[in-house]
Protein backbone atom coordinates (compact mmCIF):
# COMPACT_ATOMS: atom_id res chain seq x y z
CA UNK A 1 0.00 0.00 0.00
CA UNK A 2 2.81 2.44 0.76
CA UNK A 3 4.41 2.11 -2.69
CA UNK A 4 1.34 1.47 -4.80
CA UNK A 5 0.58 5.05 -5.90
CA UNK A 6 4.18 5.82 -6.80
CA UNK A 7 4.48 2.54 -8.71
CA UNK A 8 1.34 3.25 -10.75
CA UNK A 9 2.57 6.74 -11.57
CA UNK A 10 5.95 5.37 -12.68
CA UNK A 11 4.22 2.92 -15.04
CA UNK A 12 2.04 5.70 -16.46
CA UNK A 13 5.10 7.89 -16.98
CA UNK A 14 6.98 5.04 -18.65
CA UNK A 15 4.19 4.29 -21.10
CA UNK A 16 3.59 7.97 -21.83
CA UNK A 17 7.26 8.19 -22.79
CA UNK A 18 6.99 5.04 -24.95
CA UNK A 19 3.90 6.42 -26.73
CA UNK A 20 5.52 9.80 -27.32
CA UNK A 21 8.69 8.19 -28.66
CA UNK A 22 6.67 6.02 -31.03
CA UNK A 23 4.58 8.98 -32.23
CA UNK A 24 7.70 11.06 -32.75
CA UNK A 25 9.29 8.25 -34.73
CA UNK A 26 6.24 8.01 -36.97
CA UNK A 27 6.23 11.77 -37.54
CA UNK A 28 9.91 11.67 -38.49
CA UNK A 29 9.24 9.17 -41.26
CA UNK A 30 8.86 11.07 -44.50
CA UNK A 31 5.70 10.46 -46.50
CA UNK A 32 4.79 11.35 -50.04
CA UNK A 33 1.75 13.27 -51.24
CA UNK A 34 -0.72 10.80 -52.73
CA UNK A 35 -0.04 11.96 -56.30
CA UNK A 36 3.68 11.27 -55.94
CA UNK A 37 3.03 7.91 -54.26
CA UNK A 38 0.87 6.93 -57.23
CA UNK A 39 3.60 8.07 -59.62
CA UNK A 40 5.93 5.65 -57.81
CA UNK A 41 3.65 2.63 -58.30
CA UNK A 42 5.25 -0.67 -59.41
CA UNK A 43 6.19 -0.72 -63.09
CA UNK A 44 4.56 -3.95 -64.25
CA UNK A 45 4.99 -5.08 -67.85
CA UNK A 46 1.34 -5.56 -68.76
CA UNK A 47 2.09 -5.74 -72.48
CA UNK A 48 4.16 -8.86 -71.91
CA UNK A 49 1.71 -10.53 -69.54
CA UNK A 50 -1.35 -12.61 -70.36
CA UNK A 51 -3.71 -12.87 -67.36
CA UNK A 52 -4.93 -16.42 -66.72
CA UNK A 53 -8.66 -17.01 -67.05
CA UNK A 54 -10.51 -18.91 -64.30
CA UNK A 55 -12.38 -22.08 -65.25
CA UNK A 56 -15.61 -20.37 -64.19
CA UNK A 57 -16.91 -16.94 -63.23
CA UNK A 58 -19.48 -16.33 -60.55
CA UNK A 59 -19.56 -18.32 -57.34
CA UNK A 60 -19.29 -21.94 -56.28
CA UNK A 61 -20.12 -23.40 -52.87
CA UNK A 62 -18.04 -26.16 -51.29
CA UNK A 63 -19.73 -28.14 -48.51
CA UNK A 64 -19.03 -31.33 -46.61
CA UNK A 65 -15.29 -30.65 -46.58
CA UNK A 66 -13.38 -33.61 -45.19
CA UNK A 67 -11.72 -32.42 -41.98
CA UNK A 68 -9.09 -35.16 -42.23
CA UNK A 69 -8.08 -33.69 -45.60
CA UNK A 70 -7.51 -30.32 -43.95
CA UNK A 71 -5.34 -31.56 -41.07
CA UNK A 72 -2.08 -31.64 -43.10
CA UNK A 73 -2.61 -27.97 -43.96
CA UNK A 74 -2.69 -26.82 -40.31
CA UNK A 75 -0.06 -24.27 -39.34
CA UNK A 76 0.62 -25.06 -35.69
CA UNK A 77 2.75 -22.00 -34.88
CA UNK A 78 -0.27 -19.67 -34.27
CA UNK A 79 -1.86 -22.44 -32.18
CA UNK A 80 0.97 -22.24 -29.66
CA UNK A 81 0.80 -18.44 -29.72
CA UNK A 82 -2.85 -18.71 -28.63
CA UNK A 83 -1.53 -20.31 -25.45
CA UNK A 84 1.23 -17.68 -25.13
CA UNK A 85 3.95 -20.16 -26.04
CA UNK A 86 6.19 -18.25 -28.45
CA UNK A 87 8.25 -20.12 -31.02
CA UNK A 88 7.92 -21.78 -34.39
CA UNK A 89 6.53 -25.27 -34.79
CA UNK A 90 8.07 -27.89 -34.72
CA UNK A 91 11.19 -26.33 -33.14
CA UNK A 92 9.16 -25.13 -30.15
CA UNK A 93 8.61 -28.76 -29.12
CA UNK A 94 12.34 -29.10 -28.40
CA UNK A 95 12.83 -25.70 -26.79
CA UNK A 96 14.81 -26.15 -23.54
CA UNK A 97 12.45 -23.88 -21.60
CA UNK A 98 9.08 -24.23 -23.34
CA UNK A 99 9.41 -27.68 -24.90
CA UNK A 100 7.86 -29.72 -22.10
CA UNK A 101 4.75 -27.53 -21.89
CA UNK A 102 4.53 -27.33 -25.68
CA UNK A 103 4.69 -31.12 -26.08
CA UNK A 104 2.00 -31.67 -23.45
CA UNK A 105 -0.23 -29.10 -25.10
CA UNK A 106 0.39 -30.58 -28.54
CA UNK A 107 -0.46 -34.09 -27.33
CA UNK A 108 -3.76 -32.83 -25.90
CA UNK A 109 -4.50 -31.03 -29.16
CA UNK A 110 -3.83 -34.17 -31.19
CA UNK A 111 -6.15 -36.21 -28.96
CA UNK A 112 -8.97 -33.67 -29.37
CA UNK A 113 -8.28 -33.29 -33.09
CA UNK A 114 -8.66 -37.06 -33.52
CA UNK A 115 -12.13 -36.82 -31.93
CA UNK A 116 -13.02 -33.81 -34.09
CA UNK A 117 -12.19 -35.80 -37.22
CA UNK A 118 -13.75 -39.10 -36.14
CA UNK A 119 -16.95 -37.59 -34.73
CA UNK A 120 -17.11 -34.69 -37.20
CA UNK A 121 -17.57 -32.00 -34.58
CA UNK A 122 -17.35 -29.25 -37.22
CA UNK A 123 -19.02 -28.71 -40.57
CA UNK A 124 -16.54 -26.75 -42.74
CA UNK A 125 -18.08 -24.83 -45.64
CA UNK A 126 -16.71 -22.43 -48.20
CA UNK A 127 -17.72 -20.25 -51.11
CA UNK A 128 -15.34 -19.08 -53.84
CA UNK A 129 -15.92 -16.72 -56.74
CA UNK A 130 -14.21 -15.15 -59.75
CA UNK A 131 -15.14 -12.12 -61.83
CA UNK A 132 -13.78 -10.18 -64.82
CA UNK A 133 -11.83 -7.24 -63.40
CA UNK A 134 -9.57 -4.34 -64.29
CA UNK A 135 -7.86 -1.64 -62.27
CA UNK A 136 -8.83 2.01 -62.54
CA UNK A 137 -6.33 3.98 -60.51
CA UNK A 138 -6.36 2.63 -56.95
CA UNK A 139 -9.73 0.92 -57.46
CA UNK A 140 -10.50 -2.51 -58.91
CA UNK A 141 -13.64 -2.65 -61.05
CA UNK A 142 -15.50 -5.95 -61.27
CA UNK A 143 -17.81 -6.63 -64.22
CA UNK A 144 -20.88 -8.76 -64.83
CA UNK A 145 -19.47 -10.37 -67.97
CA UNK A 146 -16.64 -10.60 -70.46
CA UNK A 147 -17.86 -7.57 -72.38
CA UNK A 148 -16.79 -5.53 -69.31
CA UNK A 149 -19.43 -2.90 -70.00
CA UNK A 150 -21.54 -3.30 -66.84
CA UNK A 151 -19.88 -2.82 -63.47
CA UNK A 152 -20.77 -5.31 -60.75
CA UNK A 153 -18.79 -3.87 -57.85
CA UNK A 154 -15.71 -1.85 -56.93
CA UNK A 155 -12.96 -2.94 -54.57
CA UNK A 156 -11.14 0.07 -53.12
CA UNK A 157 -7.48 -0.14 -52.18
CA UNK A 158 -5.05 2.01 -50.21
CA UNK A 159 -1.53 2.98 -51.26
CA UNK A 160 1.68 3.19 -49.28
CA UNK A 161 2.79 6.79 -48.75
CA UNK A 162 6.06 6.22 -46.91
CA UNK A 163 9.09 7.57 -48.77
CA UNK A 164 10.94 4.57 -50.23
CA UNK A 165 14.63 4.18 -50.89
CA UNK A 166 16.58 2.21 -53.50
CA UNK A 167 13.88 2.61 -56.13
CA UNK A 168 11.28 0.60 -54.21
CA UNK A 169 7.68 1.37 -55.25
CA UNK A 170 4.69 2.59 -53.25
CA UNK A 171 2.29 -0.31 -53.58
CA UNK A 172 -1.49 -0.73 -53.60
CA UNK A 173 -3.34 -3.98 -54.23
CA UNK A 174 -4.83 -2.54 -57.42
CA UNK A 175 -1.31 -2.59 -58.92
CA UNK A 176 -1.62 -6.38 -59.30
CA UNK A 177 -4.67 -6.19 -61.59
CA UNK A 178 -4.32 -5.17 -65.24
CA UNK A 179 -5.34 -1.52 -65.77
CA UNK A 180 -8.43 -0.90 -67.87
CA UNK A 181 -6.38 0.99 -70.47
CA UNK A 182 -3.95 -1.95 -70.88
CA UNK A 183 -6.51 -3.82 -72.98
CA UNK A 184 -5.86 -6.98 -70.94
CA UNK A 185 -8.79 -9.07 -69.71
CA UNK A 186 -7.90 -9.71 -66.08
CA UNK A 187 -9.81 -11.34 -63.21
CA UNK A 188 -10.14 -11.22 -59.45
CA UNK A 189 -11.22 -13.91 -56.99
CA UNK A 190 -12.62 -13.98 -53.46
CA UNK A 191 -13.57 -16.52 -50.82
CA UNK A 192 -15.12 -17.11 -47.42
CA UNK A 193 -14.53 -20.33 -45.50
CA UNK A 194 -15.66 -21.37 -42.04
CA UNK A 195 -15.24 -24.25 -39.63
CA UNK A 196 -18.97 -23.88 -38.92
CA UNK A 197 -21.16 -22.75 -36.04
CA UNK A 198 -20.72 -25.87 -33.90
CA UNK A 199 -17.54 -24.46 -32.35
CA UNK A 200 -19.45 -22.20 -29.95
CA UNK A 201 -21.91 -24.92 -28.92
CA UNK A 202 -19.13 -27.40 -28.12
CA UNK A 203 -17.04 -24.76 -26.31
CA UNK A 204 -20.04 -23.76 -24.20
CA UNK A 205 -20.71 -27.39 -23.33
CA UNK A 206 -17.16 -27.73 -22.00
CA UNK A 207 -17.47 -24.41 -20.14
CA UNK A 208 -20.70 -25.53 -18.43
CA UNK A 209 -18.83 -28.63 -17.27
CA UNK A 210 -16.18 -26.31 -15.75
CA UNK A 211 -13.63 -27.54 -18.30
CA UNK A 212 -12.26 -24.20 -19.47
CA UNK A 213 -9.12 -25.85 -20.83
CA UNK A 214 -11.10 -27.94 -23.32
CA UNK A 215 -13.34 -24.96 -24.12
CA UNK A 216 -10.32 -22.89 -25.16
CA UNK A 217 -8.76 -25.88 -26.92
CA UNK A 218 -11.77 -26.53 -29.16
CA UNK A 219 -11.89 -22.85 -30.17
CA UNK A 220 -8.17 -22.84 -30.94
CA UNK A 221 -8.50 -25.96 -33.08
CA UNK A 222 -11.57 -24.59 -34.89
CA UNK A 223 -9.53 -21.52 -35.77
CA UNK A 224 -6.68 -23.69 -37.09
CA UNK A 225 -9.10 -25.78 -39.17
CA UNK A 226 -10.62 -22.64 -40.74
CA UNK A 227 -7.14 -21.36 -41.64
CA UNK A 228 -6.23 -24.80 -43.01
CA UNK A 229 -9.39 -24.72 -45.12
CA UNK A 230 -8.31 -21.32 -46.50
CA UNK A 231 -4.89 -22.76 -47.35
CA UNK A 232 -6.39 -25.81 -49.03
CA UNK A 233 -8.90 -23.64 -50.93
CA UNK A 234 -6.11 -21.40 -52.21
CA UNK A 235 -4.23 -24.47 -53.42
CA UNK A 236 -7.31 -25.62 -55.31
CA UNK A 237 -7.71 -22.14 -56.78
CA UNK A 238 -4.14 -22.15 -58.09
CA UNK A 239 -4.35 -25.70 -59.45
CA UNK A 240 -8.01 -26.30 -60.34
CA UNK A 241 -10.29 -23.26 -60.36
CA UNK A 242 -7.88 -20.66 -61.76
CA UNK A 243 -5.34 -23.29 -62.82
CA UNK A 244 -2.40 -20.94 -63.32
CA UNK A 245 0.06 -22.99 -61.27
CA UNK A 246 1.54 -26.22 -62.60
CA UNK A 247 4.25 -28.56 -61.39
CA UNK A 248 4.52 -30.61 -58.24
CA UNK A 249 2.37 -29.84 -55.24
CA UNK A 250 4.03 -27.77 -52.53
CA UNK A 251 4.73 -29.30 -49.14
CA UNK A 252 2.84 -28.03 -46.07
CA UNK A 253 6.03 -26.20 -45.04
CA UNK A 254 6.22 -24.48 -48.44
CA UNK A 255 2.57 -23.47 -48.16
CA UNK A 256 3.11 -21.97 -44.71
CA UNK A 257 6.13 -20.09 -46.08
CA UNK A 258 3.93 -18.87 -48.97
CA UNK A 259 6.27 -20.39 -51.55
CA UNK A 260 3.74 -20.17 -54.35
CA UNK A 261 2.31 -17.71 -56.85
CA UNK A 262 -0.56 -15.50 -55.83
CA UNK A 263 -1.82 -13.93 -52.60
CA UNK A 264 -5.11 -13.86 -50.66
CA UNK A 265 -5.13 -10.68 -48.53
CA UNK A 266 -8.15 -9.97 -46.37
CA UNK A 267 -9.81 -6.60 -45.69
CA UNK A 268 -8.67 -5.39 -42.28
CA UNK A 269 -5.14 -6.73 -42.66
CA UNK A 270 -1.97 -4.75 -43.54
CA UNK A 271 -2.41 -4.78 -47.34
CA UNK A 272 -5.94 -3.31 -47.04
CA UNK A 273 -6.59 -2.12 -43.48
CA UNK A 274 -10.21 -1.10 -44.12
CA UNK A 275 -12.59 -3.68 -42.66
CA UNK A 276 -15.58 -2.11 -44.44
CA UNK A 277 -14.40 -3.64 -47.73
CA UNK A 278 -15.67 -6.97 -46.38
CA UNK A 279 -19.21 -5.74 -47.07
CA UNK A 280 -18.55 -5.80 -50.82
CA UNK A 281 -16.82 -9.16 -50.63
CA UNK A 282 -19.68 -10.74 -48.65
CA UNK A 283 -22.29 -9.29 -51.01
CA UNK A 284 -20.50 -10.71 -54.06
CA UNK A 285 -20.19 -14.15 -52.48
CA UNK A 286 -23.60 -14.10 -50.73
CA UNK A 287 -21.68 -15.51 -47.80
CA UNK A 288 -24.50 -15.43 -45.26
CA UNK A 289 -26.96 -17.20 -47.54
CA UNK A 290 -24.50 -19.74 -48.91
CA UNK A 291 -22.27 -20.69 -45.96
CA UNK A 292 -23.88 -19.02 -42.94
CA UNK A 293 -21.11 -16.50 -42.23
CA UNK A 294 -22.27 -13.03 -41.19
CA UNK A 295 -20.65 -9.69 -40.44
CA UNK A 296 -21.13 -7.83 -37.17
CA UNK A 297 -21.53 -4.04 -36.99
CA UNK A 298 -17.76 -3.79 -36.60
CA UNK A 299 -17.25 -6.12 -39.60
CA UNK A 300 -16.00 -9.04 -37.54
CA UNK A 301 -17.02 -12.43 -38.94
CA UNK A 302 -19.33 -14.87 -37.19
CA UNK A 303 -18.80 -17.78 -36.63
CA UNK A 304 -15.47 -16.65 -35.24
CA UNK A 305 -13.51 -19.43 -36.91
CA UNK A 306 -13.99 -18.03 -40.40
CA UNK A 307 -11.56 -16.64 -42.96
CA UNK A 308 -12.15 -14.40 -45.97
CA UNK A 309 -9.97 -12.80 -48.58
CA UNK A 310 -9.35 -11.71 -52.16
CA UNK A 311 -7.34 -13.71 -54.68
CA UNK A 312 -4.66 -12.09 -56.85
CA UNK A 313 -2.90 -14.24 -59.46
CA UNK A 314 -0.19 -11.97 -60.85
CA UNK A 315 3.28 -13.50 -60.32
CA UNK A 316 4.58 -10.24 -58.81
CA UNK A 317 1.76 -10.02 -56.26
CA UNK A 318 3.16 -9.99 -52.74
CA UNK A 319 1.94 -9.18 -49.24
CA UNK A 320 2.83 -5.75 -47.88
CA UNK A 321 1.74 -3.25 -45.27
CA UNK A 322 0.11 0.04 -46.24
CA UNK A 323 1.39 1.60 -42.96
CA UNK A 324 0.46 5.15 -41.98
CA UNK A 325 -1.37 7.34 -44.48
CA UNK A 326 -1.97 11.07 -44.80
CA UNK A 327 -5.10 13.22 -44.90
CA UNK A 328 -4.94 13.65 -48.70
CA UNK A 329 -5.36 9.91 -49.22
CA UNK A 330 -8.16 9.68 -46.65
CA UNK A 331 -10.08 12.43 -48.45
CA UNK A 332 -9.51 10.74 -51.82
CA UNK A 333 -10.46 7.32 -50.44
CA UNK A 334 -13.65 8.64 -48.79
CA UNK A 335 -14.70 10.29 -52.05
CA UNK A 336 -14.13 7.08 -54.03
CA UNK A 337 -16.18 5.08 -51.51
CA UNK A 338 -18.94 7.68 -51.24
CA UNK A 339 -18.17 7.95 -47.54
CA UNK A 340 -17.96 10.94 -45.23
CA UNK A 341 -14.33 11.83 -44.38
CA UNK A 342 -15.00 11.59 -40.65
CA UNK A 343 -16.43 8.09 -41.11
CA UNK A 344 -13.43 7.04 -43.20
CA UNK A 345 -11.13 8.38 -40.46
CA UNK A 346 -13.01 6.30 -37.90
CA UNK A 347 -12.47 3.06 -39.81
CA UNK A 348 -8.89 3.93 -40.74
CA UNK A 349 -7.94 5.29 -37.29
CA UNK A 350 -5.08 2.80 -36.65
CA UNK A 351 -3.22 3.89 -39.79
CA UNK A 352 -3.77 7.66 -39.77
CA UNK A 353 -0.55 9.68 -39.65
CA UNK A 354 -2.38 12.60 -38.03
CA UNK A 355 -4.84 13.28 -35.23
CA UNK A 356 -8.19 14.02 -36.92
CA UNK A 357 -9.67 15.62 -33.79
CA UNK A 358 -6.69 17.93 -33.34
CA UNK A 359 -6.79 18.79 -37.04
CA UNK A 360 -10.47 19.74 -36.93
CA UNK A 361 -9.91 21.83 -33.78
CA UNK A 362 -7.05 23.65 -35.48
CA UNK A 363 -9.17 24.27 -38.58
CA UNK A 364 -12.04 25.58 -36.45
CA UNK A 365 -9.70 27.95 -34.62
CA UNK A 366 -8.42 29.53 -37.83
Amino acid sequence: PDTRAAYIESIKAEYTKVAETHARGERDKLRLPLAKARANAPKIDWAGYEPPKPLFTGTRVLTNADISELVPYIDWTPFFQTWEIRGRYPQVLDDPEKGEAARALFDDAQAMLAKIVAERWFDPKGVVGFWPANATGDDIKLYTGESRTTELATLHTLRQQLVKRDGRPNVALSDYVAPKDSGKADYIGAFVVTAGANEDKIAQRFARANDDYSSIMVKALADRIAEAFAERMHERVRREFWAYETGEAASPQDLQAEEYRGIRPAPGYPSQPDHTEKATLFRLLEAEKRVGVTLTESFAMWPGSSVSGIYFAHPEAAYFGVAKIERDQVEDYAKRKGMDVAEAERWLAPILNYDPIALRQAQAAE
